[in-house]
């Protein structure tokens, strides 16, 4: 007798039929992935080597007197570390002209690029949370702006400036790093994200203006954006070269680039061994402050990446 269909059939006997254990199922081996990860290692390990053996030479040349400069191997130390006394001969040298290049590039930095970022937050955060006409203009002239190098604009602007009577001014300097097109880009597309639409609407239905909301609403929630924002246009000013070299004559008013270019071209043209451990001891100190800034703000970089892994 069958049984019927869509049944099972009775077992026989008190055993259990064996059942195959199920086996992981592995993905195919791609030969070329081992190849693949070690040609980025070697890549990476060269672009690591390329960046810090210039920073490695500076640090190792600005422990040496004006002898072991030139008589030592430069990827290694002399036997004389003079390291503390460079520092303070780079210091008083020149009536310590060198003190006065750096705060001549401090307050550019704080006033340019601080300057820079608030007017990037406001513009960015008024793009991305309002409409107006034109708007699509405005988004095309900003991409363009950023493709734009600023040296392309360097001699335009010294033209202009002569005209209404700042250059050889820290005006010259100032204004034009105010402007950061980048920086406005990349804060016009975090506050599209970074900022919902009905947190607005409920500042606003609790009687806030606009510009209340801006500064104690969303200003928080742009941290991460605008330390990002700070510190690229702090280092664009904190290196800007070719813009003071053509506004700038009086060398109380030179930031460090300029100074320090100065310097290596006073000591090439006297002999080439006079100021030149200066120059070195001065390119060290100049990149301490950029070093702490990064360091110091890096956990405002983590907390946001931490932030927009979350989805709500």
């Amino acid at each position: 007798m069958t049984a019927p269909t869509g049944t099972r059939p009775a077992r026989t006997g008190g055993t259990r039929p064996r059942v195959a254990p199920l086996r992981p199922t592995r993905r195919p081996h791609r030969a070329g992935r081992p190849k693949r990860s070690l040609l980025l290692t070697v890549l990476t390990g060269l672009v690591v080597v390329y960046s810090l053996v210039p920073l490695v030479w500076l640090l190792i040349n600005a422990t040496k007197t004006q002898a072991g400069l030139f008589s030592s191997f430069g990827l290694w130390f002399s036997d004389d570390f003079a390291l503390w006394d460079n520092i303070r001969r780079t210091l008083t040298y020149d009536d310590g002209i060198f003190a006065r290049w750096l705060s001549n590039t401090l307050f550019y930095v704080v006033a340019g690029a601080g300057g820079a970022t608030l007017l990037a937050a406001v513009g960015g955060y008024g793009l991305a949370k309002f409409n107006f006409p034109g708007k699509r203009a405005v988004f095309a002239v900003v991409i363009g702006a950023v493709a734009v190098p600023g040296t392309a604009l360097a001699v335009p602007t010294f033209l202009m400036f002569s005209q209404m009577g700042l250059t050889d001014t820290p005006w010259a300097v100032i204004i034009p790093s105010l402007i950061s097109p980048f920086g406005l880009y990349l804060m016009w597309t975090f506050a599209a994200e970074a900022i919902p639409d009905e947190l607005l609407e409920a500042a606003r239905l609790d009687g806030a203006g606009e510009f209340r909301i801006f500064f104690r609403v969303c200003l928080p929630l742009l941290a991460p954006g605008l330390v990002t924002v700070l510190l690229f246009t702090s280092v664009a000013t904190w290196n800007n070269y070719f813009l003071p070299l053509i506004m700038l004559k009086d060398p109380d008013w030179y930031p460090l680039t300029v100074g320090l270019n100065a310097w290596n071209a006073q000591a090439l043209t006297v002999g080439g061994d006079v100021v030149f451990d200066l120059v070195i001891t001065g390119s060290l100190l100049t990149i301490v402050p950029l070093i702490a800034a990064f360091l110091l703000l890096q956990r405002y970089w983590q907390s946001g990446l931490a932030a927009g892994g979350v989805k709500g």
